[in-house]
């Protein structure tokens, strides 16, 4: 384990051999690597040479091209022909300098673990600076849906699905969280060149002595929670959870922060994400006979996947909603970081630092709450 102070080099060496941890299935098909670079500004050209190799017979003069503009991370570019989008070739340019804080390699590691157990779209390239994969049929969510019952149950057991799969080849899996939080503190700018939002930084968002205090106090109270690790999404926000109405089913997509990490860090950054995005809205965090209900929801299938029965006692109920209200503080935190890191470098318009003050704010706003709450004896 990498202590807090190490260099970023040894912070990168240890990262990239958590990496490795992700262990494909024997069988999993090879994913072709294709030698494109697309501009993000001008992908017309770059995307129709990925398409001449994945849909040789459609005509470049025909194929139409979609922006989804709902990432705040990186570009998405649909592909088709004709007029129904059914078969959509998905165009995902990474954002700029992402592979700062984004392991791509552990990404199509768990993009193809994923698609192994039907848990993800299928893969079909990746390219120098991105990937493209199936589009899946469904409507992305809002807010307002991931909190109804009929829905809130598909999202509980497709992640139970999720972390009941074994990628770890026999190792006894690690999360990977502190060595991520520690990678992040280590990119978050101390200035920036714009002086209004230099200003912001300094008189809104609390000082590098003081995240790093609260890294250290994190790592030091959650990891003796006794949360399991297991694989998790890591980035469960409403527009990653594709809802097939018609299948009656929840997919989720985009595994770039997927790998290792404790059980309640998925289900506590999922409940976080009950408050949006664009307009955040804390009140709207899932109250506690809600998330018992989800957390009950979530266990039975959790145990089912683990073929060990659906039987589910109060006490492990009482037990998971305890880790996952304390490793909200984390989840708060690691997204902290990342919108500090965001607003150096993104070239996509959204209020980064916006985004984190409202992050940490949160976050020493909830700590004294969730942490007087205590596991049963």
């Amino acid at each position: 384990r990498t202590g807090v102070g190490s260099s970023a080099s040894q912070q990168q060496r240890a990262f990239t051999a958590m990496a490795n941890y992700i262990h494909v299935p024997e069988g999993a098909p090879v994913v072709p690597k294709l030698d494109v670079t697309l501009d993000e500004h001008d992908y017309r050209a770059g995307a129709l040479k990925l398409i001449k190799t994945l849909r040789p017979h459609w005509k470049p003069s025909e194929v139409k091209m979609k922006s989804f503009t709902d990432g705040i991370t990186n570009k998405l570019i649909g592909c088709y022909v004709g007029g129904s989008m059914q078969d959509v070739v998905l165009v995902r340019v990474y954002g700029n300098k992402t592979e700062l804080f984004v392991d791509r390699e552990n990404e199509v590691k768990s993009f193809r673990v994923l698609q192994a157990h039907r848990c993800a779209p299928r893969l079909y390239c990746t390219f120098n600076n991105g990937l493209c994969y199936e589009f899946l049929q469904g409507v992305a969510l809002e807010p307002e849906h991931i909190r109804s019952p009929a829905i809130f149950r598909h999202i509980a057991r497709q992640m139970a699905k999720y972390h009941a799969i074994h990628a770890h080849n026999g190792w006894v899996p690690q999360s990977d969280l502190w060595l991520r939080i520690s990678k992040f503190f280590s990119l978050v700018p101390t200035h920036f060149d714009d002086p209004e939002k230099d200003q912001r930084l300094n008189s809104e968002v609390p000082s590098t002595a003081c995240l790093r205090d609260e890294m250290i106090w994190l790592q030091q109270n959650l990891s003796k929670l006794g949360s399991p690790v297991v694989l998790c999404h890591n980035d469960l926000l409403c527009k990653n959870i594709i809802y097939n109405q018609q299948e009656g089913n929840v997919k989720f997509i985009d595994y770039e922060y997927a790998g290792y990490n404790y059980q309640a860090f998925d289900i506590g950054n999922h409940f976080n994400e009950f408050a949006g995005l664009n307009e955040v809205d804390y009140t709207l965090y899932p109250g506690r006979e809600l998330q018992l209900q989800w957390l009950r929801a979530y266990l039975e299938a959790y145990e089912e996947y683990k073929s060990q029965g659906t039987q589910v006692s109060n006490t492990e109920v009482e037990v998971l909603y305890v880790q996952v209200n304390r490793f909200a503080l984390a989840s708060h935190f690691i997204w902290g970081l990342w919108a500090l890191i965001q607003a150096q470098y993104s070239t996509i318009d959204f209020d980064f630092l916006g985004y984190a003050v409202l992050r940490f704010s949160q976050y020493f706003k909830i700590k004294p709450e969730v942490m007087s709450l205590h596991l049963p004896e």
